[in-house]
């Protein structure tokens, strides 16, 4: 069994909320807040820091914080930080949600151009891919969806998914069970020869539409033969000579087309269109290779140009990380220095006071001045040792760290050079850049159009003179193939109502055989069509006695919620369906209150059959008085008019 809790959660410029720690330390909790103050953009935070959707289970969805116009705010990271607790082991998740901006060319400011994406595990960056796989490792994206809103099984699965789920929690019910629970289906596994029960009834329903579809068709195809068979006596020999002879002329025609369009002279001015085609994408690809010479090289020193600038601008800011961490070690360390130096005045500001015993420890009376007097030298020198040590070590340590400044010092020194010949060269190639960019533009704005040279206008003009040529001697050729085509068209149309009536006449034995065979075949179908009347009987029967069991069996799993896995249908078949139900009133008739008690329910029996709790998010918690208990975590979202802002309490 695995347990995932959540023990901290932090956002930051989080679709509207600037910054929000919410502490559970594994603990259920709940949160109080009034309309649009947040308690949801929680819930939306915990899911797009696993999955990158929010509670809804939408992807692009708006997480950037907005200014009272309603305009993007810009230069700021979204993030969300978790820190959870997995089967005893603590793991923190982060994600940052930036800006992107970049330079372009010949620009030095740069320009907003999209967003990224940061992902840490435990403090550690990683790939996007390397974080999908680390969460997916704790939890799958669907399950984890499943035991952690009271809502999503009910409101965002499709109905298919449900009941696939809850065969799977439950188990199916076996045909040999459905088999024994009633008499009339035992002829039905004979029926079945091996096949599934829904199988079965698409083999009968795709049957039976056939056999319908025939019996429709088969009185108007007998209907239509026997309108087609022919009345007349036509001699067919002589139909069919006269058929031949409407070929002959038919061929006679074609051939003559055939003639008159290969004529040569339109072959040849084609061949000069297309080697004066040729010739001019020769012209045209040597000038423009020509013409465009200079240009590509002056395009290759750009490119060069633009990549000194990029390398010139990283060399700058490499200068000033350097410069700022130098600078950062320098403050601490005279932070260090001035405090030795007030421990040093502190000991050196130090008097010598004299508390000793000068009395004889044996019989209580005062020892002799000298005596005393050597009492209190030794403690004198001990004090003074004492002191002189701890000074000593002070300025020892105080003359190493003055010693690291001074190193710090002369590489600062060094930095700042180094970042002022950077700028310098910077500004140069910046300098050369735009230059090379202005010739650049120069030149392709002085690239001649190839189709104002006076080559190339020759040979397209004795191109266009040619397609004029052939096009006029086709225009005159074709009138005289239209009127040969004309008669072709009518000579076509008679030889087709000739052998009209030819394949009538012969096939009117074979027309009065094919509706003798309709009319038998109509009455096999009729007598197969009510035999698979019984047989999809029988299955009806067999589905709902299965129903009965499977219904059983899967409500015997849960405490409140209980499903509708069918119901009838008007023509008495049944219809698979998977509606959640409590007490018989179904789950889109049951006021909030319940259907959250239902949801946490189904939450309940998917986490013991799955193996893992996991955190639960109830929004609308308000509207629960007795909320259903459950052994995981609970976030409770509790709407709140007198709390302007997020409250959480430990909940009871």
């Amino acid at each position: 069994m695995k347990t995932i809790k959540l023990l901290s959660m932090e956002l930051e410029n989080f679709k509207g909320i600037k910054n929000f720690s919410l502490v559970l330390n594994g603990n259920s909790v709940n949160v109080y807040g009034d309309n649009a103050v947040g308690k949801s953009t929680l819930f939306d935070g915990f899911v797009w820091l696993l999955f990158d959707k929010d509670s809804h289970n939408v992807k692009d969805f708006s997480i950037k914080t907005l200014n009272a116009n309603g305009n993007e705010l810009h230069n700021l990271n979204h993030s969300v930080q978790g820190l959870f607790e997995v089967d005893g082991t603590e793991v923190e998740l982060k994600k940052v949600y930036k800006e992107v901006w970049t330079r372009k060319r010949g620009s030095a400011e740069s320009t907003f151009t999209g967003h990224e994406t940061d992902y840490y595990i435990d403090g550690v960056p990683k790939k996007k891919k390397e974080y999908t796989e680390f969460v997916d490792s704790i939890v799958k994206e669907d399950l984890f969806k499943l035991i952690t809103s009271p809502t999503f099984f009910n409101e965002q699965l499709k109905w298919k998914d449900r009941r696939d789920i809850l065969l799977t929690i439950s188990g199916d019910v076996t045909d040999e069970e459905v088999f024994a629970t009633n008499k009339e289906l035992a002829a039905l596994p004979i029926l079945l020869k091996g096949r599934a029960i829904d199988d079965h009834r698409k083999v009968i329903a795709e049957r039976r539409k056939k056999i319908n579809e025939e019996l429709l068709t088969i009185p108007v195809r007998i209907d239509e033969i026997t309108k087609s068979i022919p009345e007349s006596n036509e001699n067919l020999d002589e139909l069919k000579g006269e058929v031949a002879g409407i070929q002959l002329q038919i061929d006679q025609a074609n051939n003559q087309i055939n003639n008159i369009r290969n004529g040569n002279s339109v072959k040849e001015k084609e061949l000069q269109i297309t080697e004066l085609t040729q010739t001019l994408r020769t012209f045209e690809q040597e000038f423009t290779n020509e013409e465009t010479k200079e240009l590509r090289e002056k395009q290759a020193k750009w490119q060069e140009a633009e990549q000194n600038v990029l390398f010139g601008q990283r060399e700058i800011q490499k200068h000033e990380e350097e410069i700022k961490w130098v600078n950062e070690n320098i403050q601490k360390l005279d932070r260090q220095m001035e405090e030795l130096r007030n421990r040093w005045n502190y000991i050196d500001q130090e008097r010598f006071e004299f508390h000793g015993n000068t009395e004889c420890p044996t019989c209580g009376q005062a020892l002799l001045k000298e005596r005393g007097d050597e009492v209190e030298q030794k403690a004198l020198e001990a004090f003074n040792f004492n002191k002189s040590n701890r000074l000593q070590a002070i300025s020892a340590e105080g003359n190493a760290l003055k010693e690291r400044k001074l190193s710090l010092v002369d590489d600062l020194h060094i930095q700042t050079e180094n970042l002022e010949k950077s700028r310098l060269i910077f500004i140069d190639l910046m300098h050369d850049e735009q230059n090379l960019a202005n010739d650049l533009d120069a030149l392709e704005s002085n690239v001649r159009d190839v189709k104002e040279e006076p080559e190339y206008k020759n040979l397209q003009a004795q191109i266009d003179e040619l397609k004029s040529a052939i096009q006029s001697e086709k225009e005159e050729l074709e009138e005289v193939v239209q009127g040969i085509q004309s008669e072709v068209a009518d000579l076509r149309s008679e030889m087709r109502e000739k052998n009209a009536i030819i394949a009538a006449q012969a096939n009117v034995d074979n027309l009065k055989a094919r509706i003798q065979d309709l009319t038998e075949n109509e009455s096999l179908l009729a007598a197969e069509f009510q035999k698979l009347d019984h047989e999809l009987h029988l299955t009806e029967e067999f589905i709902r006695a299965k129903v009965d069991l499977l219904t059983d069996k899967i409500n015997g799993k849960f405490k409140l919620a209980n499903f509708k896995l069918f119901e009838n249908q008007i023509n008495g078949g049944l219809q698979e369906v998977c509606e959640t139900t409590y007490n018989g009133v179904d789950y889109s008739s049951l006021n909030n209150a319940m259907r959250i008690n239902v949801g946490l329910d189904i939450i309940q029996t998917l986490s013991e059959h799955y193996g893992i709790y996991a955190p639960i998010f109830v929004d609308n918690a308000e509207a629960v008085t007795k909320l259903n208990v459950i052994d995981t975590q609970i976030v409770s979202l509790i709407v709140s008019e007198q709390d302007k802002t997020l409250r959480v309490e430990e909940a009871k």
